[in-house]
């Protein structure tokens, strides 16, 4: 897999000693995994990390005007189509962890003990207030996939887009006292400051998989590919990946995300 970082340069490619400019997700960030990860390859690397912190879709277009040189995502369909329309070198599994439904301790539409449709489906009987946040992030994904098997078209008073991130997001939720689908990571690393408790772990489970994606110079001329390939090795390292495997252990009892490098897509639980 460090292959990655030790592939000859061709001519064309960018050399430099600036900073990677790095695309995340908010749920990297929210979690507080990011913070780690760049503390950690700035230490080992001597190079130092700019990022810019967007759901899926945002960094995509970020990564596809050349104004990052590596995203860390976690929506497949929208990278899929990202690495056919050519913008894509390569993409890596670097970790992965699952989704679940949040919501009020005193659980008002019963939800708990469901499977996660008829929980979405009774939620939308009960009228309780749910929040999306409507920005086309792989969260954002995942959850209007469920609502489409449900059955709801349409964008009822109770429905609220929040329009932001996962961290924020979740605030909203706790304050309206909402429900939600989040990822296991970033609720754990927010819990202590929000009124709000897993009511659903859905089985079998929903994968949140996270994939870092260089971008291809011949479409991408402004990316560094270099910074990207550094970071890159840096994330599927022995180092890099026994950070992830750690992160939130002697916190909270369990790690927040699950290192995943070298491991095949189907293998994944």
């Amino acid at each position: 897999m460090l292959s990655i970082a030790l592939a000859a340069c061709g001519p064309a490619d960018r050399r430099s000693d600036g900073p990677v400019r790095l695309g995340v997700t908010t749920t990297v960030q929210d979690s507080g995994l990011l913070d780690a990860l760049v503390a950690d390859f700035e230490r080992r690397s001597g190079r130092k990390v700019r990022a810019s912190v967007q759901g899926t879709g945002a960094v995509l277009s970020l990564a596809r005007r050349g104004d990052v040189d590596v995203v860390l995502v976690h929506e497949p369909a929208q990278e899929l189509e990202f690495m056919r329309d050519g913008y894509g070198a390569q993409r890596v599994l670097v970790m992965y962890n699952d989704f679940v439904l949040v919501g009020p301790p005193g659980d008002p539409a019963r939800v708990k003990g469901r499977t996660i449709v008829d929980a979405f489906r009774a939620i939308a009987e009960s009228g309780a207030t749910f929040i999306s946040r409507g920005d086309r992030s792989g969260t954002d994904v995942t959850e209007k996939s469920i609502w489409a098997r449900v059955g709801l078209r349409t964008r009822p008073p109770w429905y609220v887009e929040s329009g932001v991130g996962q961290g924020q997001s979740l605030v909203v939720a706790s304050e309206r006292r909402g429900y939600m689908i989040t990822d296991r990571g970033t609720f754990f690393g927010r819990s202590a400051t929000l009124d709000l408790v897993i009511v659903v772990e859905p089985l079998p489970r929903l994968p949140n998989v996270y994939h870092a994606i260089t971008l291809d110079p011949t479409k991408v001329p402004a990316a560094d590919r270099v910074a990207a390939d550094s970071f890159v090795a840096y994330l599927l390292s022995p180092g890099g990946q026994q950070l992830i495997g750690g992160f939130g252990r002697d916190r909270f009892g369990t790690p927040l995300f699950i290192p995943a490098a070298g491991l095949a897509e189907g293998s994944l639980p």
